[in-house]
C-alpha cells in the first residue's frame, strides 16, 4: 500500500508540530475500524484520525465529519476512561516501521500522574490501536489476538506488549549508501523488489522511483538516487501529491515513473483526507448497506423475469385472430366434420388464394364444441392481451424504480441510506418498524450543497427523499432544475434564476456525476425551470415530467465535483 513506513514519518513530524503539548478533550469512534481524537491544541480544535479499516488503514488529520453511534463501543470507553483529559507528551515513530507511539501524561482518579501509550500499527489486515499502561501491559485494543491465533504475541488485556516481529531490514535513515550498494545484486534485475526487501518502510512505489531514476545507471548513480531521497526523509522535505489516473495513488515525494495528472497539497494530512475521505465513507455505506443493495437486486432480477415471461405470454396472445379464423371456417364448414375426427380440410376464405387449410380437432368434442373452443381461447387470449401489456408496463416501471434506488445507494452519504429504507418501507416493500411511544421530531430532508465558482449555492437530491423535497418545497418557481436525460439520477437546483454559463456547467457536472451515466461520457443533461417540473398522480417517489428543457452534453470529472464540494467547504 502508499501509507508506507516513508508516509508514516512524514505524518508524524506533521503531528509532532500540530499535537505535542495538546490537550485529548474528546474521543469517538464513530465505526468498528476507525476512531477520531479531538485534540486542543494552541487554541485551536485539531481532529485526529486513527483507523486500522484493512483497506484504508491509516493516521493524519481530518476535517471530514462523521456520524458517531449514540452508544460508543467499549474501547471507545476505555480510552475515554484514560486519555480524555491527558496532554500528548511524545508521538514517535518505531524506526522507520509503520508502527507510532503516542505517549499521553494525565491524571487518576486520586489526582496522582499517569502516563499511557497509545500503540498504532498501520499494517494493512493486520493493523491495530493498543492502549498500554506504564508497566507496557496491555489495557486494551481495538483488535484483539488470542494465542490460539498468533504464537508469537498475544493482544489481550493483561498481556505484556510484545512488537510485532523485526523483519531484519535496514533503516534508511541510518544506513550508509555504499552498504545499501553492497547488498544489491544488479545483475539479477527485479531491483524495485531487491529495495523492498532490503530496505524498512520502504514500499514498492518508493522502490520503484529509485530504479527508475537510476535506470540502467552505475553504482554511484544508484548511491546518488538513494541518498537524495535519505536527505529528504532526514530532514522532512516532502512534497505531498496524489496522482490521478486509472488508479488513483498517492505519496509525500513527486514519482517520475507514474505518468498521470497530479494535484499537489501543502500538507500531508490534507492530501491523505482527501484521498481517503470518499473511500472510507464509500466503504462505510456499502457495508451498511450490501443487505439492501441485495435485495433490490433481486427484486429487479424478478422483474425483468416477470417481463419476459410475459413478452413470451404476449406473442401467444398476438396468435388470438388465428384462433377467431379458425372457429369461423369450421363454423362455415360443418357439415363436413363429425365427432371423432381429428382434423379437417377446409377452404381458406379469407387467402386470397383460397388455399386449403387442415384444422386440427379434438376427436371427444362435437363439431360444434370444438368450434366454441377455438372462439373461448380467441376471447381468453385477447383480454390476456391487455392485462398482460398492463403487468408489462408495470414491471418495467418497477425495474426502472430499482435501478434509480441502486444508482442512489451507489452515491449515497451515511445520512441518506436511513432515508432511503424510510421510502421503501412506506411504499410498502419493507416492513414498518414498530412505533415508538416517543414522538420523533419530523425529519426534513437535507439535500448535498455545493458552491459554483461564482458563490451560487446548487443543491444535489441523494435519494428520492431529497429529491422531491428539493424540487417540490426547497426550491423557487424560478430557480434552474437539471437531470441526467432518460437515466436514473439526481435532482439537482441552481439557486438562481439566471446563472451564468460556467455555474450551469458545473451544476451540469454534478447532474452527470450523480447519475447512472457516471463513467460515460457525453451525458445529455436536461435543464429547465422549476416551474415547468411536475410530478404524474400516482407516480413512484423522486419521478417528474418536466418540459421547456434544453440539453448540455457533459464528460462528468470527479475533480470538477472535489472542487465544487470544496467550494461549499470554505463557504
Amino acid at each position: 500500500m502508499s501509507f508506507d513506513g516513508v508516509v508514516t514519518r512524514a505524518v508524524v513530524h506533521e503531528l509532532k508540530e500540530k499535537l505535542v503539548r495538546g490537550r485529548i478533550i474528546k474521543i469517538y469512534q464513530p465505526t468498528q475500524s476507525e476512531l477520531i481524537l479531538v485534540v486542543r491544541h494552541k487554541g485551536k480544535n485539531e481532529q485526529l484520525l486513527l483507523s486500522v479499516h484493512p483497506t484504508y488503514a491509516r493516521m493524519h488529520l481530518t476535517e471530514t465529519s462523521f456520524q458517531n453511534p449514540k452508544k460508543p463501543p467499549m474501547f471507545c470507553m476505555l480510552l475515554r476512561k484514560h486519555l480524555v483529559g491527558g496532554f500528548i507528551a511524545e508521538i514517535e515513530q518505531v524506526d522507520m516501521e509503520r508502527i507510532v507511539r503516542m505517549k499521553v501524561r494525565g491524571k487518576d482518579e486520586i489526582g496522582d500522574e499517569t502516563n499511557k501509550v497509545l500503540i498504532i500499527e498501520i499494517m494493512g489486515k493486520h493493523s491495530n490501536i493498543i492502549l498500554l499502561d506504564e508497566e507496557n501491559r496491555i489495557l486494551d485494543s481495538i483488535k484483539h489476538l488470542p494465542p490460539s491465533q498468533n504464537s508469537y504475541r498475544t493482544v489481550m488485556p493483561g498481556h505484556p506488549y510484545v512488537a510485532p516481529p523485526d523483519q531484519g531490514k535496514m533503516n534508511p535513515l541510518t544506513i550508509e549508501s555504499l552498504e545499501f550498494i553492497k547488498k544489491m545484486d544488479f545483475n539479477s534485475g527485479k531491483i524495485d523488489k531487491q529495495i523492498v526487501q532490503l530496505v524498512m518502510g520502504f514500499s514498492p512505489m518508493i522502490a520503484r522511483e529509485i530504479a527508475h531514476q537510476a535506470y540502467l545507471g552505475s553504482n554511484e548513480k544508484y548511491q546518488r538516487v538513494f541518498e537524495s531521497y535519505q536527505q529528504k526523509m532526514m530532514n522532512h522535505v516532502y512534497s505531498p501529491v496524489i496522482f490521478r489516473n486509472d488508479k488513483e495513488r498517492f505519496y509525500v515525494f513527486e514519482l517520475e515513473h507514474i505518468q498521470a495528472e497530479t494535484e499537489a497539497f501543502s500538507d500531508v494530512s490534507e492530501m491523505l483526507d482527501q484521498f481517503f475521505a470518499g473511500k472510507a465513507e464509500r466503504d462505510r455505506v456499502k457495508q451498511q448497506v450490501s443487505d439492501l443493495t441485495k435485495w433490490l437486486k433481486n427484486e429487479r432480477d424478478k422483474n425483468e423475469r416477470k417481463i419476459k415471461k410475459h413478452q413470451d405470454t404476449l406473442r401467444k396472445a398476438d396468435q388470438a385472430d388465428a384462433f377467431r379464423h379458425k372457429g369461423e371456417l369450421l363454423t362455415a364448414n360443418m357439415h363436413l366434420v363429425k365427432k371423432g375426427d381429428h382434423s379437417v380440410k377446409v377452404i381458406d376464405y379469407y387467402d386470397p388464394d383460397q388455399k386449403e387449410i387442415e384444422i386440427e380437432l379434438d376427436p371427444n368434442k362435437s363439431p360444434s364444441e370444438n368450434a366454441q373452443k377455438f372462439f373461448q381461447t380467441y376471447q381468453k387470449l385477447k383480454k390476456s392481451k391487455q392485462i398482460v401489456k398492463e403487468e408489462i408496463k408495470k414491471a418495467e416501471h418497477e425495474v426502472q424504480y430499482f435501478d434509480q434506488l441502486l444508482q442512489q445507494l451507489e452515491t449515497a452519504r451515511e445520512e441518506d441510506i436511513e432515508e432511503i429504507r424510510e421510502e421503501l418501507r412506506e411504499e410498502g416493500y419493507l416492513k414498518k418498524q414498530r412505533a415508538v411511544k416517543k414522538k420523533k421530531d419530523k425529519h426534513v430532508p437535507n439535500p448535498e450543497k455545493f458552491t459554483a465558482s461564482d458563490g451560487t449555492v446548487i443543491y444535489v437530491g441523494k435519494n428520492n427523499k431529497q429529491n422531491e423535497y428539493l424540487t417540490s418545497r426547497l426550491a423557487n418557481r424560478d430557480d434552474i432544475w437539471l437531470h441526467a436525460k432518460d437515466i436514473p439520477g439526481s435532482h439537482v437546483v441552481i439557486r438562481n434564476n439566471s446563472p451564468s454559463e460556467d455555474t450551469l456547467l458545473e451544476a451540469a457536472q454534478l447532474a452527470a456525476y450523480f447519475s447512472k451515466g457516471k463513467q460515460s461520457s457525453s451525458v445529455p443533461v436536461d435543464y429547465t425551470e422549476v416551474r415547468h417540473v411536475k410530478k404524474p398522480k400516482g407516480a413512484k417517489p423522486g419521478f417528474v415530467i418536466y418540459e421547456n428543457q434544453k440539453t448540455l452534453f457533459i464528460t462528468p470529472d470527479e475533480q470538477v465535483i472535489r472542487r465544487l464540494k470544496e467550494d461549499q467547504k470554505n463557504h
